[in-house]
């Protein structure tokens, strides 16, 4: 019988999750769970095209900025040739004015098209880098007009390659087909026993300095026959952890993939794994990739082959052969002579795209490790398969994204943490249905501890920073390292101990002081200028304690209240950002502030509290929220996390604050 009984939506009907309790146990059909991530994905096109047919329509500059999806107004202030011999355009506000608070991250797929022109469909292009008050993107053609309009795209490639990978998933059978029905509970989880006489552990020689959890989940991740889970809570290791396991599989012979649902991860685990392996190679759009590791993409790689030379050349002679076919023809056999030099044109390109393919193959073949986002170039790698396959941050993946690295593994193993940011899901409809429910969180609640590890002891925060959400989301087990454990903002040297630096936590209530939350002019995104405006006194309070700029961060649950605060406090070295885009990140210290304060208690998406968690997680030695009690305290979570501010005595009224 299963253990416990989770259900999701399915079209009409309920679609029940296979549960099992040390034998596999099914309760739907493979094809019933495919059919449900083909509906999931074509109700999320559906909402991504609805999204940017409406963002296109609009002409009004605050409004269509105000969606965080779209910049318009732009100039093309400067432009490089980049790897490949794309074009690197960059593009800003006049003046350099800062950019509005926006969602066109480094590897967004945009379209750029001419904001005096509607009809102007755009050329597509990559977000490659950007800064506070310009926009870099690659693409392949110019785009036309004097002022831009820049546009985040649907990414119909992405969901193209994750249906036909799901096609092969359902009907595939062997290797794929047994992990396959590992992961949905169709067939129980294997590993190797440790005490095993045929197999016995074989000791570990650990190359970083881990803990023993980090040991543990390291051990545990090499036995696993099909899969297996790394749970790291916030500041753990668990991409130090991750790093080792990749490393003792390649050391025992295994070639591995590593993928993670964005750039910025994928490059934050090679940044660890290239410092402790010779042969890692990143694959991808060069200009997604971090600047100082582009020497490890394959564009780069490939471009420094020897027999590259040999290519240059072959198209140096390719080039003259058609500047002579283009001349216009003379003599009786001028026609003739331009057919020949065609020809000759074209078996010389086959011939170069030939060399390049075996270049290609060559450095994918002689890397130990492949690192790539989730959605895998297939044409690129072919029928290769992996020994292993790593996800990280595997709990921000959809389960459809999920299929295409499945089928390319002997072994899997997923990396992350289920009670931070789940999936991003613009569609209503799926979301209500599971797909914020990623495949690990679905492992997990199936499987139990036989499935995972958890790491305990962290690096990042004080202990009562982490004690809230160490006794909230992971029943407690967080350690604080003995090096973190009491650290304070006015250990700090420069920084002078005074009431703000010197507690690690604070909750400023701003309940009964009329710190009404607003609806943003013309916008759907919520803000309170008053709590602003408290946010801005602390951080000049903290500025004059002797803080620098740069060990501070404001985070936000709403957009338009990160507009705000960039408005407000311009200073560039403080980092102002929504909640999901500070994932990851820490900071010596974090302001929050929970913009929700009305009196019907209210808080909308306030009410799914990994986000709280991700906010609440990212301080290491002080983190003050701001948010009205009336509001939060009518939610059980936030109940719960007002009493901890009290039973700490770090609560404290707006009323002691001289706010305007």
């Amino acid at each position: 019988m299963p253990r416990r009984s989770r259900q999701n939506r399915f079209g009409d009907g309920i679609h029940p999750v296979a549960e099992s309790s040390g034998t596999a146990t099914s309760i739907y059909s493979v094809q019933d769970y495919f059919s449900m991530l083909s509906h999931w994905l074509g109700l999320e096109g559906e909402a991504e095209r609805a999204r940017m047919a409406v963002r296109r329509q609009i002409r009004d500059r605050r409004d269509v900025e105000g969606t965080g999806e779209t910049l318009v107004a732009m100039r093309l202030s400067d432009h490089h040739t980049g790897l490949a011999g794309r074009l690197l355009l960059d593009f800003s506000k006049p003046g350099g004015q800062t950019l509005p608070m926006n969602r066109l991250k480094v590897g967004a797929p945009v379209v750029i098209s001419d904001w005096d022109d509607p009809a102007d469909e755009g050329v597509p292009g990559v977000v490659s880098r950007r800064k506070h008050n310009h926009l870099q993107v690659a693409t392949e053609q110019w785009p036309s007009g004097d002022q831009f309009r820049i546009d985040l795209s649907p990414d119909e490639t992405t969901r193209r390659r994750q249906l036909a990978a799901m096609s092969k998933a359902e009907t595939a059978n062997k290797r794929t087909g047994q992990l396959r029905d590992a992961l949905l509970g169709f067939r129980p989880l294997r590993f190797e026993s440790a005490n095993s006489e045929t197999h016995p552990a074989k000791p570990i020689s650990f190359l970083s300095e881990l803990n023993p959890p980090q040991q543990d989940a390291v051990r545990f991740a090499l036995s696993a026959k099909d899969t297996a889970i790394l749970h790291g809570p916030p500041g753990t290791g668990k991409t130090t952890t991750l790093a080792e396991v990749i490393y003792q599989a390649v050391a025992r012979g295994d070639r591995v993939l590593a993928c993670a649902p964005s750039n910025t991860a994928v490059d934050n685990l090679l940044e660890k794994l290239v410092a402790i392996m010779p042969n890692v190679l990143r694959v991808g759009h060069p200009a997604r990739v971090f600047e100082s590791l582009r020497g490890h993409t394959l564009d780069e790689l490939v471009d420094a082959d020897p027999a590259t030379d040999v290519i240059r050349e072959m198209r140096r002679e390719l080039e003259q052969l058609m500047r002579e076919a283009s001349r216009k023809p003379r003599g009786k056999d001028g026609y003739r002579n331009r057919g020949q030099l065609y020809a000759e044109a074209g078996q010389l390109r086959g011939q170069i795209r030939s060399f390049e393919r075996s270049i290609i193959q060559g450095v994918l073949d002689s890397a130990d490790v492949v690192c790539t986002t989730t959605t895998i170039d297939d044409d690129l790698f072919g029928s290769r398969q992996f020994d292993l396959v790593v996800v990280d941050e595997a709990c921000q993946c959809t389960q459809p994204s999920i299929w295409q690295a499945v089928l390319r593994a002997d072994r899997i193993l997923f990396a992350g943490d289920h009670f931070q940011l789940p999936p991003t899901v613009l569609s209503d409809q799926a979301a209500a249905d599971g797909m914020r429910d990623s495949l690990m969180q679905h492992l997990i609640e199936r499987e139990g501890e036989n499935v995972f590890r958890r790491l305990v002891v962290q690096y990042r925060m004080n202990e009562t920073i982490m004690n809230f959400s160490s006794q909230t989301f992971y029943d407690g087990s967080l350690i604080a390292d003995a090096s973190v454990k009491s650290h304070r903002l006015c250990d700090i040297a420069a920084v002078a101990e005074t009431p703000l630096t010197s507690e690690p936590i604070e909750f400023i209530d701003t309940a009964g002081a009329e710190f009404d939350e607003q609806l943003e002019p013309d916008g759907q995104s919520k803000m309170n200028p008053k709590e602003a405006n408290l946010i801005v006194k602390l951080v000049r309070e903290l500025l004059d304690s002797g803080v620098d700029a740069s060990q501070i961060a404001v985070i936000a649950p709403y957009a338009a209240q990160v507009r705000l605060l960039r408005s407000r406090l311009e200073l560039p070295e403080i980092e102002i950002d929504t909640v999901d885009g500070f994932q990851g990140r820490e900071k010596e210290v974090v302001l929050l502030t929970m913009v929700r304060s009305n009196d019907r208690g209210e808080i909308g998406f306030l009410a799914d509290t990994r986000r709280t968690n991700v906010a609440m997680t990212r301080a290491k030695r002080k983190m003050v929220m701001v948010g009205d009690s009336s509001t939060l305290g009518g939610h059980p979570f936030y109940a719960a996390m007002l009493d901890y501010f009290e039973s700490q005595q770090a609560y404290r009224s707006v009323w002691s604050y001289d706010c305007p």
